[in-house]
């Protein structure tokens, strides 16, 4: 790891990353790491190929008699957190380095007022343009191809997606899930400043939000004010705020149709902390990663079946495109015409009453359900999934489906990249020789030209490497995931338990 304390110095170390179009990911924090920054940096490790963390207390986002000097500095400690975690580079600026003109009178950014002047934005004018002015400076100086982001400043987070869209920043914001303490209560580098009392009395800021959240599910209660209530009665502390937006826009709503943010800020003592939860209603969706020949396809449909969710078939849906590109005899380096393609396709996908084949899949009105599963289709699929916008219209599609949730989904990077955010991660997998003998048997039952099993082990082999390498959603085992290696195990003892990991965790 490299720690850098100038622009030079640091664009210096990534010209060679940026000339070979790597993954960068950039986790911006202002220092004082815990457990909810080492999430982001581990979810930022296993998703890239380059990870940048840059700590940096920035001014702009503190208000006049705030705690600016008594936030907590602590750069030695940071680094080895970072260089311990797999962080390749830090990056921690002088305000100077960052900020040459005079903070007063420099250049900044101000996000739409829409979304700044209420939660946190009513007691802390002017923190979330520090924010946006901080943030794109940092994403021109690293030009990372992705940033992470804690949910628990799920304002700052909506405002950063929205700042991406208008000011068309070519980076994926991704967001991760808020860590907790054992008590509940969430990390924050502002938790050092609580006395053991104060800490006890921070617990009810958690617990309030999950008396909403059970309210919301087992009770079916969708008014905001009455959600809100149920929330202020378990809270003794101060409260800045409560409030239930929309978690997109920030605009409130009277009540929950399909996604609600419940947030607050309360002074316990006097520190100031935040929390938040999602209201989402929708089903759980469970997301089963893993490499090729892994069983996915099969294991996915039987468990959806068995606890009568939807089976999402990514793979058919990245096969249907090869198919369709291979059809078309277009060459497999031509990107723009492959993306002209697949934007004018009309994929449906539709269950299929065979209880050997996943789904039927019709493709411009032709039903190609057997006609993606050739060799030639299996080899050539991950040159084409690798494309961006092969897997720019699929995700959108994939997506969409998510919305509704109660669905089980299989791919490569479906828990890391289509739904980083499901209920249930599975990453799948089995050894290359095991894989090449389920392969063999079949090709033999869907009776097809059968391949030397040396062969199918080389092939299997180099596509492992050509997955987890490839430029766009390598495939990555999700930090959160919990892998199921299935050697040894007939499909049947794997769907007993997948399918008792799901009743365990959402029985209740």
């Amino acid at each position: 790891m490299r720690l850098f304390k100038t622009i030079a110095g640091v664009r210096t170390q990534l010209q060679s990353s940026w000339e070979e179009k790597q993954n960068i990911a950039l986790v911006p924090t202002m220092g004082a790491l815990h457990s909810g920054h080492l999430s982001l940096i581990a979810h930022a490790v296993a998703e890239n190929d380059l990870v940048i963390v840059s700590i940096f207390v920035n001014p702009l986002q503190f208000e006049p008699d705030s705690d600016l000097d008594r936030y907590p500095r602590q750069l030695e400690k940071d680094c080895q957190l970072c260089e311990e975690a797999g962080v390749d580079v830090v990056f921690a600026p002088t305000v100077e380095e960052l900020y040459p003109s005079s903070l007063e009178t420099m250049t900044q950014v101000i996000p739409p007022s829409q979304m700044t002047t209420q939660m946190c934005g009513k007691s802390r004018p002017n923190h979330f343009e520090g924010v946006a002015t901080v943030v794109t400076k940092l994403f021109n100086i690293v030009q990372p191809t992705s940033a992470y982001f804690g949910e628990k400043d799920a304002q700052q987070l909506a405002i950063i997606r929205r700042l991406v869209i208008d000011l068309n920043f070519p980076i994926e914001i991704r967001s991760c899930p808020i860590v907790r303490e054992a008590s509940g209560l969430a990390y924050s580098s502002r938790n050092q400043y609580l006395t053991s009392e104060e800490r006890q009395q921070a617990q009810a800021l958690s617990q309030g939000l999950q008396a909403s959240k059970l309210a919301f599910e087992q009770q079916q209660v969708r008014n905001a004010t009455a959600l809100m209530d149920i929330l202020r009665q378990k809270i003794s502390s101060p409260l800045d705020y409560v409030a239930l937006v929309d978690p997109d826009t920030l605009q409130p709503l009277d009540q929950v149709e399909r996604k609600g943010l419940l947030a607050l800020a309360s002074y316990v003592g006097k520190t100031r902390l935040i929390d938040n939860i999602i209201l989402l209603d929708r089903s759980p969706i469970i997301a089963i990663d893993g490499p090729a020949g892994a069983g996915k396809s099969t294991v996915t449909r039987r468990v959806a079946a068995a606890l009568g969710l939807l089976h999402l078939d990514t793979g058919a849906m990245y096969r249907a495109f090869t198919w369709l590109v291979l059809n078309s005899q277009v060459s497999l380096d031509d990107e723009a015409r492959i993306a002209e393609l697949v934007s004018q396709a009309d994929l449906q996908l539709s269950l299929s009453d065979h209880p050997d084949v996943p789904v039927r899949v019709n493709l411009n009105g032709e039903d190609i359900t057997q006609l993606i599963r050739t060799p030639l289709v299996t080899r050539k699929v991950s040159a084409i999934a690798a494309q961006k916008a092969v897997r720019q219209k699929l995700l959108e599609q994939q997506q969409q489906w998510g919305e509704k949730g109660g669905l089980v989904a299989e791919g490569r990077d479906i828990g890391t990249h289509v739904f980083p955010n499901a209920e249930l991660k599975i990453f799948l997998t089995a050894s290359v020789g095991e894989r090449a003998r389920r392969r063999q048997r079949e090709m033999v039952t869907q009776n097809q030209e059968t391949i030397d099993f040396e062969q199918l082990q080389k092939e299997i082999q180099e596509r492992d490497v050509y997955d987890s390498n490839r430029s766009i959603a390598p495939m990555r085992k999700a930090p959160d995931a919990i892998e199921l290696v299935t050697d040894g195990l007939t499909i049947e003892q794997v769907i007993e338990k997948i399918v008792q990991l799901y009743r365990v965790r959402f029985s209740s």
